[in-house]
């Protein structure tokens, strides 16, 4: 009898210790993949939510996915997960992009009906911006250009629908100076807070964010069409790349 009490009561620890043991087998890199698929499930799962039980517009959970999925590449970051993967996630996003316009299989991602091409043009610039600052070992590049259009873009388009009286028109599109000057605002405080996490509150970061956020601005106000989805995440990682190469590293 004490014998089997005894096996009864180590029963518990012995199963912990066998979870403990199976997690530690599995490759680092695939509990990395996990946990951001976990999170962009769930960003997917509120947005599908959103739009097929609720009667908010559809705008509404298109930004839940825009602003969702673009923080991950903050997970990326700080899991530090292997280039390849974040290039094969943007390459697979942007086929279910594209499978998505013609077939509503996901209608928190766009509508089929929509003439943008805004949501493979994000996913072509996560690809784009992993490729080449995954392997200079500089991600806080990428971090920076995809959280401009995650955040920048995406409150700016809330602002302006919403509070935008000021109107003006570049090449047929209405834009307003209230989603401009977020967008400008936004854009600043990103570029700001990854650069002053990298390189500390130098006058160089204030200096760079204030380039990105008016090149931001400027590059979504004259985009059709959804391209700034493209022209917003690599031009500002750009600017801010090589403006730190020539102030920073120069020391000029």
């Amino acid at each position: 009898m004490r014998k089997s009490c005894k096996v009864v009561n180590s029963s518990p620890s012995k199963f912990f210790l066998n979870i403990v043991s199976i997690f530690s087998e599995i490759p680092t890199v695939w509990l990395q993949i996990s946990l951001v698929g976990i999170w962009l499930g769930l960003i997917l799962l509120v947005a599908e939510g959103l739009n097929r039980f609720t009667s908010v517009d559809p705008e509404v959970s298109r930004k839940v996915v825009h602003i969702g999925t673009g923080n991950v590449i903050l997970l990326a970051w700080w899991l530090e997960i292997p280039g390849w993967v974040g290039i094969s996630a943007g390459i697979l996003a942007g086929a279910i992009a594209l499978i998505s316009y013609q077939v509503p299989i996901l209608p928190s991602l766009n509508s089929i009906n929509r003439k943008s091409w805004g949501t493979f043009f994000y996913a072509v610039s996560i690809s784009v911006l992993v490729a080449w600052f995954w392997p200079l070992q500089r991600q806080e590049y990428a971090a920076l250009g995809i959280l401009v259009m995650t955040w920048g873009d995406g409150l700016a388009a809330v602002v302006g629908q919403k509070y935008g009286k000021h109107i003006y028109r570049v090449w047929g599109m209405q834009k307003s100076w209230e989603g401009s000057a977020t967008m400008y605002l936004v854009t600043f405080a990103v570029s700001s807070l990854i650069l002053l996490a990298v390189q500390g509150a130098v006058w160089q970061t204030w200096a760079v964010s204030a380039v990105v956020a008016l090149v931001a601005a400027t590059l979504e106000s004259v985009s059709k069409l959804g391209i700034d989805n493209l022209t917003v995440p690599i031009g500002s990682a750009a600017i801010a790349f090589f403006l730190n190469q020539f102030w920073v590293i120069g020391n000029w």
